[in-house]
This record gives C-alpha cells, sequence and structure tokens, in this order.
C-alpha cells in the first residue's frame, strides 16, 4: 500500500515541509517544500551599489559574515579593486572561525540529538548518547555552546560584531586589527582547537590528518580508547550499528565554489590553487574544472513566473507568482543546476573536489551517505585551524596594509563565489548608474532543498530520502537523519512569511 506524509523537522534554521510517499515502509518518493518567500534580491533593486554590504548579511543569522564576504568579493570585482594580503587573511579568518563553530553547533545540538531518540533504545550505545547530547543538558552539547560561543569572539574582535558585521569592502577591511587584537584571536583559537582536539578527535590534529583511507581510519579507531571515545569515534560506532553508512545517498554530484583567496605571500600550502578550498564539480570522484558560466536556476516546480528551462543568475527573475491553485509547483526555493545537474555542496563536496585522500577512498568504496556526510563536517576544522593558525602570526609580521582605496563604484557586473558553512554561495551583482540594478543569490540550502528541475529531475533532499527504510512512520528518525547530514538553513533559501502558510509553521498532515 501506498501512502504519502508530511514529515515534521525541528532543529533547523527555517521553515522545510518534507513529504514522502511510502510502500513497504520504503520511500519512494519525496517531495522538498521551502513554505516562505524570499525576497531580499527585490529588496535591493534600485539601493545604492553598497548597499547589499549591509543588507545581505541579514539573509542569515548564522552565516551572515559569509555573504558579506560573497557581496563584497562581487563589488571587488566590479571595482577591479586589489585587496591587500593582510585584508585577505582578515576575511578568510573571519570565514573559517564561522565555518569552525557552525560545524560543531550542528554536529553536536542539531544532528546527533537523533541519536537520543527512543528508536536507538536498544542501540548498545543508546545511553551513551544521550549523556553526551540530550538538549541543554548533554555534556557535549553543553560544551559545544561554551566553546563555539568564545571562538566567535574572533570574528568580534576582526570586525567589530558578531553576526551582521559589515567590516569588509571593496579592496579589503575597514576595521584594522592591532597586535594585541591578534594575539587575542591566537588565544582564542588555541582554546578552541584544545577543546576539539580533546572531545572531538582525541588525539592531535596533526595525527588525525594522517589517515588517508578507509583501512587507516579503522586503524586510527582501534589505536586508543581517546580515538573510540572522543567524538568523531563515537560518532562512527554509533553510526554503524545504526546502519548510517547505508542510507541518504543522493545523486553523487559534488559541487565546490573554491573559497578562502590565498595570499600572495604566505607559507600556507594551497597546491597551486588561487583559493585555499578548491572550485571544481564532480561525478563521483570524477573532479571536474568549475565554470559559474554553467550554473542555471530552474523554476518549473517553484511558485515564481516561469521561463523556459534555466536561467544563469545575471539573467534571473525573482517574480514570485502563487495564487493556491497551480499544479506541479510546490516551493519557494528554485532549482540550482550546474551543467544541467543536480549537486550535493559543503564539507564533503568540499573534500571530494580537494581530492582528500580519505574521503575519496570512502567515497570510492562506500559511496555518499548520511555518515561520510557528517564525518566530513567533523573532519573540517582540522584542515582549517592550522592555516588560520599561521594567517594569524602572517598579519603581526607582514605589516599594517589592510585596504587599498578601489575609488568610486562603476557600472559592470561582478560575482562572489565562496563557500559558507554549509557550502557554495553565490552573489550575482549588477551595477548600473550607481545603484544596484540586478542582485540574484544562490545560498547552499537552494542546491540541497530546490524542487524538481524543468526536466522533472528531484533535488538533492529528495533523491537522497528515496530508498530510504522507515521503521515507524510516526516517528521518522531516518528521514530526519538524512535531511540533517546536509545541515539545511532555509532561512537563507526563502524569507518572507506567507499569506497562505499563515504564520509560517509546518504544516503537518
Amino acid at each position: 500500500m501506498r501512502r504519502k506524509i508530511n514529515i515534521p523537522l525541528n532543529r533547523m534554521e527555517g521553515d522545510l515541509e518534507i513529504s514522502v510517499e511510502l510502500s513497504g515502509g520504503v520511500v519512494k518518493d519525496a517531495w522538498s517544500s521551502g513554505t516562505m518567500f524570499r525576497g531580499i534580491e527585490n529588496l535591493l533593486k534600485g539601493r545604492g551599489a553598497l548597499d547589499g554590504l549591509v543588507i545581505t548579511p541579514r539573509i542569515c543569522g548564522i552565516c551572515s559574515t559569509t555573504h558579506l564576504l560573497a557581496a563584497a568579493r562581487a563589488l571587488d570585482m566590479i571595482c577591479g579593486a586589489d585587496v591587500p594580503d593582510n585584508a585577505r587573511r582578515v576575511r578568510n579568518i573571519a570565514i573559517m572561525t564561522e565555518h569552525i563553530q557552525s560545524d560543531m553547533r550542528h554536529a553536536f545540538l542539531m544532528f546527533a540529538v537523533d541519536f537520543t531518540n527512543r528508536a536507538y533504545k536498544k542501540h548498545s550505545l543508546y545511553e551513551e548518547a544521550v549523556r553526551r547530547y540530550s538538549p541543554l543538558k548533554g555534556i557535549t552539547a553543553l560544551e559545544t555552546i561554551a566553546e563555539t560561543r568564545r571562538a566567535l569572539e574572533i570574528v568580534a574582535i576582526l570586525g567589530g560584531q558578531w553576526p551582521h558585521s559589515s567590516f569588509m569592502v571593496p579592496g579589503g577591511v575597514v576595521a584594522l586589527p592591532g597586535a594585541s587584537d591578534i594575539l587575542q584571536c591566537k588565544n582564542q583559537l588555541r582554546s578552541f582547537r584544545q577543546w576539539y582536539e580533546r572531545r572531538v578527535l582525541g588525539c592531535s590534529i596533526e595525527r588525525w590528518l594522517e589517515i588517508k583511507s578507509g583501512e587507516e581510519l579503522e586503524e586510527w579507531l582501534e589505536e586508543s580508547g581517546a580515538h573510540r571515545d572522543g567524538e568523531i569515534g563515537f560518532y562512527i560506532r554509533f553510526s554503524r550499528e545504526a546502519g548510517l553508512q547505508k542510507t541518504g545517498a543522493g545523486h553523487g554530484n559534488f559541487l565546490s565554489f573554491g573559497s578562502l583567496e590565498m595570499p600572495e605571500e604566505t607559507s600556507v600550502e594551497a597546491g597551486g590553487s588561487p583559493h585555499f578550498v578548491k572550485a571544481g564539480f564532480a561525478v563521483g570522484t570524477d573532479v571536474r574544472d568549475f565554470d559559474q558560466e554553467k550554473i542555471a536556476e530552474h523554476v518549473a516546480h517553484s511558485w515564481f513566473k516561469g521561463y523556459e528551462g534555466g536561467r544563469h543568475p545575471f539573467s534571473g527573475i525573482t517574480a514570485p507568482s502563487f495564487d493556491g491553485a497551480e499544479t506541479g509547483r510546490y516551493s519557494w526555493a528554485k532549482a540550482p543546476r550546474y551543467d544541467g545537474k543536480p549537486a550535493e555542496t559543503g564539507p564533503l563536496a568540499e573534500m571530494i573536489i580537494a581530492e582528500n585522500p580519505l574521503f575519496t577512498d570512502l567515497l570510492a568504496s562506500g559511496g555518499p551517505s548520511v555518515y561520510t556526510r557528517e564525518l566530513a563536517r567533523l573532519a573540517r576544522p582540522s584542515m582549517l585551524m592550522p592555516a588560520m593558525e599561521i594567517w594569524l602570526d602572517e598579519i603581526i609580521k607582514s605589516g599594517s596594509s589592510f585596504y587599498n582605496k578601489p575609488g568610486d563604484v562603476p557600472d559592470g557586473d561582478g560575482f562572489g563565489l565562496i563557500e559558507a558553512a554549509r557550502g557554495a554561495l553565490g552573489h550575482w551583482v549588477r551595477i548600473k548608474d550607481s545603484k544596484i540594478e540586478q542582485y540574484q543569490v544562490i545560498t547552499p540550502t537552494a542546491w540541497h532543498a530546490s524542487p524538481r528541475d524543468s526536466n522533472g529531475v528531484r533535488g538533492p533532499f529528495e533523491e537522497a530520502l528515496v530508498g530510504v527504510e522507515v521503521k515507524d512512520a510516526k516517528n521518522p528518525v531516518e528521514l530526519g537523519h538524512v535531511i540533517r547530514s546536509y545541515d539545511p538553513c532555509l532561512v537563507c533559501t526563502v524569507h518572507s512569511i506567507d499569506a497562505f502558510n499563515g504564520a509560517g509553521f509546518l504544516k503537518l498532515a
């Protein structure tokens, strides 16, 4: 017997409605619906050329600094700005701080809470999961709140506040940190690293980065009790018994816009790439060059005025169209595609594009899954913090140039493409007569939560849900694992409250 159910999802940013069709307890089809309209692009039209620097960080309170950098980089391009090395370092450190705190908050305050679900009462590690992850009581949950709050002071020191700072501008940054500021940042980062190594890894970052394959991961896990009892070790053991390595595969396409612009003079290694986080597109482990011209947004199944096929963001239209009677349209999210294909973005995609040996091996041997996706998020801070430490030292050693004035913003087109905590984020901007004529934003969750495109191809959430076995339709924890493994943030994808859904709450079947 087939039946369709709506899945309520909490512990995430924004309002998402997931509907699935079950047959014999297995998902046969799925629909992802963003239930509120985002009007930021329309709000920006006609405003001053620099207004995006103030308005777009308000898109999201979790990754506001990332939106600021995307807006600034789009204007850098239009102005032909020469950004000093120290400005690049400050920008990068602020974004990396936002990443490492978001990764830990998501992992232990959003994702791992499902390990305390009653569905796992017979799991051998259930009681320990409750001790660690119970909301506002679990030992790891409480430590995560405290440690990430302290880490975010780095952004406040560098940018004046967090969230919603505006210290990045075309040509660099306007908050100029002194030696004492950098020393404070180093102390905060040192403290966070010590906690991460003790609580999350159970070893030094250097030891973790020695792991190059699934086989070596097994050896590491058995190497010491500290490895097994650290959060990554516990996650591996719990996930395997729960079968998370066998669920949530999705399309198997991966996208990274590239991020963290390399200073011209630095001892940080990036393998010749202009970005510390490499850009690319991969089908499985086959990594290809990235070309932003291949990005397009479809609206065939979205509540927007229609057009044929997909449109590049520079010619994109954000014109809402909803009368409650349209058929085939079911989301306020558009459907971004790369070279005509849906794509997963975020920590796992970054690892695959960078050809990280551990995650390339895990993907090649077992394919994408909830297990691999969340493991990449848990491990990402180990890739970022060593570079952050070097760049903080280089700021002190390399002088005081943080800004090169580019002059007035001329007419022209520019885009800012970076990696937010959840993956590929892009701002496309057109300036005419010193005002914003066109502004389009594609967020990571727009990629993930997209509805079907003009060809009827499911979005990543939808595809990853197909084939998932649901043991109890009244408590579909398995579906929550799949969606949360992408770290959804619907407030970035949709914004204004809509009339048809009252106060914007989930409509439950």
